[in-house]
């Protein structure tokens, strides 16, 4: 009893995300043999083949770090701060030099 409960579950968990969809396409003769040749050495179908291809080309790009720090907002920063004073003003203070 308790593994049926078990198996209905998982099944419900899995087939909740995973609901599938019929797609029809249309592809040249010798390019669908070839596809068939791949997938069979590959140990999957064709269906997996172009769904893997769509996740891969649908995925959002990442941002490139660059882009990432453009985005974020600019200190208010004094023009003439010194930064290799203040570096050597905190090693003193940190290390008592």
């Amino acid at each position: 009893m308790r593994i049926n409960l078990i198996n209905t579950y998982l099944y419900r968990i899995l087939n909740i995300d995973t609901m599938k969809a019929r797609l029809n396409i249309t592809i040249e003769q010798p390019l669908l043999d070839q596809v068939k040749k791949y997938a069979a050495q590959k140990n999957t179908s064709v269906s997996e083949l172009v769904e893997d291809y769509f996740k891969v080309i649908t995925k959002p790009k990442k941002q490139s770090l660059v882009d990432l720090l453009n985005t974020l907002p600019k200190p208010a920063m004094d023009e003439n701060f010194n930064w290799k004073e203040e570096y050597y003003k905190g090693k003193k203070k940190k290390y008592g030099l």
